[in-house]
């Protein structure tokens, strides 16, 4: 069960510090957890971990696709690893080890892609990752979450650790905006229905969830009823939850911090098509493009992810 916080304009926890602690928790009680980091311990807070379970804690240094080799090999004797590393440099780059060592062999690897899309910031287009989703995606029987806050990250993460198999969880590392009360709860492979409306489908996740409800907000005052789904879970998706809502709607946008291409804008739209609904349907995301340096805050705006620019997405779709 899940509230919506009564503040959105409120930041929670840095999201790296509520994965640390997160982690934490679950280490003191399954000894069996581990931790792994691509020698970003003190920009992810690894470090902490390292003070408090040293023998549980390996830095894998610049060699992302050994830290994926060593997840493997150390999931094959029973141990559960948790790695991290920027978002393309967990995917893009370690593909084969992931896809081969992890999910073919019958391995547990838990990532956590850091700073996806626009929340890279200031290091640029080789550490921006559009298609971490798309990848993932194609995994067979992968998990693929795109946490909205910290208190959905907090709670994918345990998730997590009960479970067997590749699980990817996306999701920045510095705070963003709250969506969620403190002790909500979800389910794997469920969408949440955020907001009911008549008119109008928004299909979103992650941090961008908040600017698809600030969307929602001002559209409303222009006398447009829309539904806002939080998809926080892209694999499995919730088909089911795509169809109900989508029916009967004058048109369904999905929104991203993603490429338009393999993403969720992608999945949502292989639904529809395979369900045969008949709707005006637009992927708002990024398209054909590279990352850039820039603050998050430019970034977002560079990128048309903001607010506004779903909003005009939608009115020009209903036209």
């Amino acid at each position: 069960m899940y509230k919506l916080t009564e503040d959105r304009t409120k930041k929670g926890k840095e999201l790296r510090t509520v994965f640390v602690d997160t982690l934490l928790k679950l280490m003191a009680t399954d000894e069996n957890i581990v931790a792994l980091d691509g020698d970003l311990g003190g920009a992810s807070k690894f470090t902490e971990i390292a003070k408090t379970y040293s023998d549980r804690f390996i830095q894998c240094g610049i060699s992302e696709a050994n830290m994926v080799g060593v997840s493997a090999g150390m999931s094959t004797v029973g141990f559960k690893p948790f790695m991290h590393t920027f978002g393309p440099f967990a995917t893009r780059r370690v593909y084969d080890q992931i896809y081969l060592s992890g999910a073919y062999a019958g391995n547990t690897i838990n990532i956590y892609g850091s700073d996806p899309g626009f929340c890279a910031g200031p290091n640029g287009g080789t550490h921006t990752t559009w298609e971490d989703v798309a990848l993932m995606r194609a995994i067979p029987n992968a998990i693929v979450c795109d946490a909205a806050d910290a208190v959905q990250l907090a709670w994918i993460i345990e998730e997590f650790a009960k479970r067997e198999g590749v699980h990817y969880i996306r999701a920045n590392r510095k705070a963003c905006r709250n969506v969620y009360q403190e002790g909500s709860t979800f389910e794997l492979g469920k969408g949440i229905l955020l907001k009911e409306g008549s008119d109008v489908l928004i299909i979103t996740a992650g941090q961008l969830v908040s600017d698809a409800l600030d969307c929602a907000q001002n559209l409303e005052k222009q006398n447009l009823s829309v539904s806002v789904i939080d998809m926080f879970c892209i694999k499995p998706l919730d088909v089911d939850l795509i169809i109900k809502e989508a029916k009967g709607k004058k048109a369904v946008v999905t929104f991203e911090n993603h490429s338009i291409t393999g993403g969720l804008g992608s999945a949502v739209a292989e639904v529809l098509a395979e369900n045969n609904i008949s709707v005006p349907f637009k992927r708002h995301g990024v398209n054909e493009r590279f990352g850039q340096v820039g603050t998050p805050e430019f970034l977002q705006k560079e990128f048309k992810l903001t607010a506004q620019d779903l909003e005009e997405t939608i009115k020009t779709l209903l036209k």
